[in-house]
């Protein structure tokens, strides 16, 4: 499976996108969707993703910021081959940010790849991404407006390795992969392409706890 994130560049009609099985755009992909606008037909920036997915024959990702009655909130919006299938918002804000939380986690199948929305903050919780690994996603896809220090890089390869899991991030102009090895590769060209592997590889984790006595217990 193959993963093209574009670091520079705005998902439009003129866009034509290397060939791949999903796309990642960062926060610059859709800009500001504003709702009303969208509704009334004064803009069509999700129609136009939509159509991007299909004349590309791909599964679209695009970073955006939302605008519903006034209130802000950092979302990724997802299409399938001309359908657009939901939008996400990020979960958690931190100390008092303009933004307002989204409600629920994102979790898609798209192109035949069940993926994990994870925007921003929610990064930097590791509940939202052993959340999303527990409902069977093949990969997460990290979507921020920037790196601002060797944190960002630093989760992606943990949750990585740790939950099984490949990441594919857009930070600003800079892609990112980190696969389940621990392994990670960056790269700043527009188009920024990897080769996403999903596997199924399961452990026997045996642990040892005091109490709950087989004695004690009772079936139900």
């Amino acid at each position: 499976m193959i993963f093209c994130v574009v670091t520079d560049g705005t998902a439009s009609a003129a866009e034509t996108l290397p060939e791949c099985d999903l796309a990642l755009y960062g926060f610059s992909g859709l800009g500001e969707v504003d709702y009303e606008n969208e509704l009334k037909g004064k803009t069509e920036k999700l129609e136009v993703a939509a159509a991007l997915s299909k004349a590309c024959g791909c599964g679209l990702l695009c970073g955006c910021k939302t605008l519903s009655r006034g209130l802000l909130r950092k979302s990724v919006a997802v299409s399938d081959k001309g359908k657009l299938l939901g939008i996400s918002d990020m979960t958690h804000i931190i100390d008092g940010e303009d933004y307002k939380s989204g409600a629920s986690l994102g979790f898609y199948t798209v192109n035949g790849c069940k993926v994990g929305i994870c925007i921003e903050n929610d990064l930097l919780f590791p509940e939202a991404v052993r959340a999303l690994t527990l409902c069977g996603c093949n990969v997460i896809v990290a979507v921020l407006e920037e790196v601002r220090d060797t944190i960002p890089p630093l989760l992606i390869r943990s949750y990585s390795y740790l939950y099984g899991v490949p990441v594919v991030m857009c930070a600003g102009k800079t892609a990112y992969f980190a696969d389940i090895s621990g392994a990670i590769a960056t790269s700043t060209q527009k188009y920024a392409l990897f080769e996403v592997s999903p596997q199924s590889r399961y452990h026997v984790v045996t642990t040892r706890v005091k109490g709950i006595s087989a004695d004690d217990r009772q079936d139900y």
